[in-house]
């Protein structure tokens, strides 16, 4: 079953920031994930926006392979850099419907 990594960044001090997005993606990649956006482009449609720098979705085939991903020792350094220099939050999901409505998506 496919889940979704969502990370919610904001960056408290951007030195961090090029040598993360230029070799997490091949760490990402290595677990069988890959990244669907990583965007700053971010519109509140409804509510209070949440002060976030940017979003990054990834999709990956299970959750143990995200916690594979979040657990390996070559992605250590950068995740210490991003926890250095920003406020994050990383959430997984599945790919169900909760209520069992949607006829193509499992129920959860």
């Amino acid at each position: 079953m496919a889940v979704y990594l969502i990370a919610d960044v904001k960056v408290t001090d951007d030195a961090w920031i090029s040598d993360y997005a230029a070799n997490v993606h091949e760490i990402v990649r290595n677990h069988g994930g890959k990244y669907l956006s990583r965007s700053g482009n971010i519109t509140t449609i409804e509510g209070e926006g949440l002060g976030t720098t940017l979003i990054a979705l990834m999709e990956f085939p299970s959750i143990e392979a995200v916690q594979a991903f979040a657990n390996d020792p070559a992605y250590a350094k950068y995740r210490q850099a991003r926890q250095s220099g920003s406020i994050s939050s990383l959430n997984v999901i599945d790919d169900t419907d909760i209520a069992g409505t949607i006829p193509y998506l499992p129920k959860g």
